[in-house]
């Protein structure tokens, strides 16, 4: 499935973005799906918790892709 959201300002955080998206309930869920290495940013895996993604920036969570924009 794909998706796209609209950042709002320059960069928005990982862990933010998971909860926007309702995929993480809370902060510690968002923690917890990034350190399991099914984030895949722009094909490479995110481990950052804090990465500051941007407009352009393509992100998998297995089934789901969210394209930003």
């Amino acid at each position: 499935m794909k998706e796209t959201f609209e950042i709002e300002g320059e960069y928005i955080e990982l862990l933010g973005l998971l909860k926007a998206l309702g995929i993480a309930e809370t902060g510690g869920h968002a923690k917890h799906i990034v350190d399991s290495g099914v984030v895949i940013r722009n094909g490479m895996i995110e481990t950052r918790r804090r990465a500051k993604l941007i407009k352009g920036d393509e992100i998998r969570i297995e089934d789901l892709c969210i394209e930003l924009i």
